[in-house]
């Protein structure tokens, strides 16, 4: 590891915990480095993180929000307030005209912005020994690295898979033309290839990256996503249900596979329940497809959960089902597993290598009803290998999933990247 604390340059375009993925990523990957010793400065868009007292530095990097409010019936909420007159400036007034045509505009113009930010402090003569970007991937990071600036980046997985699982849900040309609006894939898949390393959390990830991105296979290192085994953990006192099925999923998105769960239930016997964590609007297609299959009445859609209510909902499921088409990485499946509940998921995307640490679970071929329904009635009748595979998952899980553990393996990647250009500056 590095023999001198390390000045670091965090940077992602949504920082908080609750818009996604990233915002979690930031967060714990900046406490860790800092309790590492480690100088982290952040940069993060809106939603902003939040407080970061072990940071050296977070600055908020401001956005008009024009995405967020594209679809307000009020013409006039869209203009920035309280100076609508601030639509004009060059960066706002692109970024609008970006959203009215269906391109999302924030990972650039967050690039522009933070990367501007980051410039000024450099020319007021702080120094940064390392820049990491979290999946934003616009083309001002480039400027970074003209400078001289190591820049590094994560990419849990590329947006053409988003991109292929929006085409896959179209219906109309003009649905499929607002797809391929969407998703900057073409920039980001050319900045990646520019930076030093890129950062993924998955062999498949990494396979996909190099394959849609055109990454070159020796930039490439893999590091596993990071969960907070302190939080995800079993609870005394809550005892595990008999035969009730939790399943933390999107039901809109046909990458998540809630379709075949729901088929796969009405093959299972009718005291069998399903809690499905997702979204509980009446447009819910989960509800649809339950009803047109008779279980309406056996599946309970809980609407947003807060982080302690879904513990209490991984501490009382029977087990957890994961019936995805694709995961680049598959967190609840490695949520459950940390918190003692057995798995039964699919062998998609990254999944087979997630349950494959934990060993807390089964594997069954994706999108086959018939076989995920084998597979969930075969743990339902094994009260005692449900226990066993849940106690044996949560020790393998701290082992290779916690923070700590994480943020080693990162900062393993920024040593190496550090060391590597000191030896090309010495042989210049």
């Amino acid at each position: 590891m590095s023999s001198r604390p390390l000045r670091i340059a965090l940077l992602a375009y949504r920082g908080n915990m609750r818009s996604g993925g990233q915002g979690i990523y930031l967060w714990f990957l900046a406490r860790e480095l800092a309790r590492l010793g480690h100088a982290v400065h952040v940069l993060a868009g809106p939603p902003h993180p939040d407080p970061m007292p072990f940071a050296a530095s977070l600055t908020c990097i401001p956005n008009e929000g024009f995405w967020a409010r594209r679809f307000d019936p009020n013409p006039a909420a869209i203009l920035p307030q309280p100076n609508p007159l601030r639509i004009f400036e060059p960066l706002n007034f692109w970024e609008y005209g970006a959203t009215w045509f269906g391109f999302l505009p924030e990972p650039f113009a967050f690039s522009v912005r933070a990367v501007r930010t980051l410039l000024s402090r450099v020319r007021a003569g702080e120094r940064f020994d390392l820049v990491h970007d979290v999946q934003s991937l616009g083309w001002a990071t480039l400027l970074l690295k003209a400078i001289g600036l190591p820049v590094v980046t994560t990419i849990h997985h590329p947006l053409s898979v988003d991109r292929r699982a929006s085409f896959a849900r179209d219906r109309s040309f003009r649905e499929a033309l607002g797809t391929m609006e969407l998703y900057p894939v073409g920039m980001q898949a050319f900045v990646a290839r520019q930076l030093d390393r890129v950062l993924t959390s998955s062999a498949q990830s990494g396979r996909e990256i190099v394959r849609d991105f055109r990454v070159r296979p020796e930039r490439l290192r893999m590091v596993w996503n990071g969960l907070d085994t302190d939080l995800f953990r079993p609870l005394a006192g809550v005892s595990r249900s008999s035969a009730e099925l939790l399943c933390v999923a999107r039901a809109a998105d046909p990458n998540k596979g809630v379709p075949v769960l729901l088929e796969a239930l009405a093959r299972l016997p009718a005291h069998v329940t399903l809690t499905l964590v997702d979204e509980a609007s009446a447009e819910n297609p989960a509800r649809e497809r339950a009803r047109a299959l008779g279980v309406e009445g056996r599946v309970h859609i809980t609407g947003r959960v807060e982080t302690h209510e879904l513990l209490q909902l991984y501490a009382r499921a029977s087990l957890v089902v994961v019936p995805s088409l694709y995961e680049g990485f598959g967190l609840p499946a490695a949520e459950a597993m940390a918190c003692g509940a057995p798995v039964v998921a699919t062998a998609a995307g990254a999944l087979p290598e997630v349950m494959r640490v934990g060993a807390g679970g089964v594997l069954v071929p994706p999108g086959d009803p018939a076989a995920l329904a084998e597979g969930i009635l075969g743990l339902l009748a094994s009260p005692e290998t449900r226990i066993a595979l849940g106690a044996r998952a949560r020790a393998r899980i701290i082992e290779t999933f916690s923070w700590p553990r994480v943020a080693q393996a990162t900062l393993a990647v920024y040593v190496e990247l550090l060391d590597e250009r000191r030896r090309r500056a010495a042989n210049a």
